[in-house]
């Protein structure tokens, strides 16, 4: 069993910066492929970064890339999302998420994740 916590979330201005981070429990990281979701008030969870077991292969949407970072520190089995330049458009609520084995169809698909963690919010005011 997999246990995944969330942290970092907040209330910040357009243009400001925060790091989300995903900490894992009962398993390493590095067994899994990962992935970072959001979801916003009425709409779909959306794709937005993803990372391979092996932390050498990651993964963008088109609204975060140039702006999103994906990383993992293995040793404290921590997985971030470094996240500059927030838009309004970025207000949701962020979710981490594992992938045990090979993906079906891909890495963006939210139904493919096997474990994911409680959400943090992330609100960007204008």
């Amino acid at each position: 069993q997999v246990q995944l916590v969330e942290s970092g979330g907040g209330l910040v201005q357009a243009g400001d910066s925060l790091r989300l981070s995903c900490a894992a429990s009962g398993r390493a990281l590095s067994e899994f492929h990962m992935g970072w979701f959001r979801q916003a008030p009425g709409k779909e969870r959306e794709f937005v970064a993803a990372m391979d077991y092996s932390g050498r292969k990651t993964y963008y949407a088109d609204s975060a890339k140039g702006r999103f970072t994906c990383s993992g520190d293995i040793d404290k089995n921590i997985l971030h999302l470094q996240m500059t330049g927030l838009k309004p458009e970025d207000t949701a609520v962020y979710y981490c998420a594992l992938r045990t084995g090979f993906f079906i169809v891909g890495y963006y698909k939210a139904d493919e994740y096997d474990y994911w963690g409680q959400g943090t919010q992330v609100t960007v005011s204008s």
